[in-house]
């Protein structure tokens, strides 16, 4: 079983940055494609960025693509996002997951991390 733990969300004013990070334990995750999401008020949770196992890979949701930038450190089992040029509409909980392509897998979650962007 693995546990995802996020942290480094916080308040920010558009514009600004923020470096999430996805901390995981119990298994290794060097093997399995990592993940970012994100939860609105009212609304459904949503793909944000992806990384293949090996970290030669990355895919984004257009509403982010050029501001978000996904990496991984196997040797530390976590996984990053860097988000740059932050927009009020970037503001919700963030979530990491093991991946297949866009979708999560093993049905693991983490507490989630919270953005605020301030207009």
């Amino acid at each position: 079983q693995v546990q995802l733990v996020e942290s480094g969300g916080g308040l920010v004013q558009a514009g600004g940055s923020l470096r999430l990070s996805c901390a995981a334990s119990g298994r290794t995750v060097s093997w399995y494609g990592m993940g970012w999401f994100r939860q609105a008020p009212g609304n459904e949770r949503e793909f944000v960025a992806a990384i293949t196992w090996s970290g030669d890979n990355t895919d984004y949701a257009d509403s982010v693509k050029g501001r978000f930038a996904i990496s991984r450190d196997n040797a530390k089992n976590t996984v990053y996002l860097q988000m740059n040029s932050l927009k009020p509409e970037d503001t919700a909980v963030y979530y990491c997951a093991l991946v297949r392509g866009r979708m999560p897998t093993l049905g693991a979650w983490g507490q989630g991390t919270q953005v605020t962007v301030s207009s």
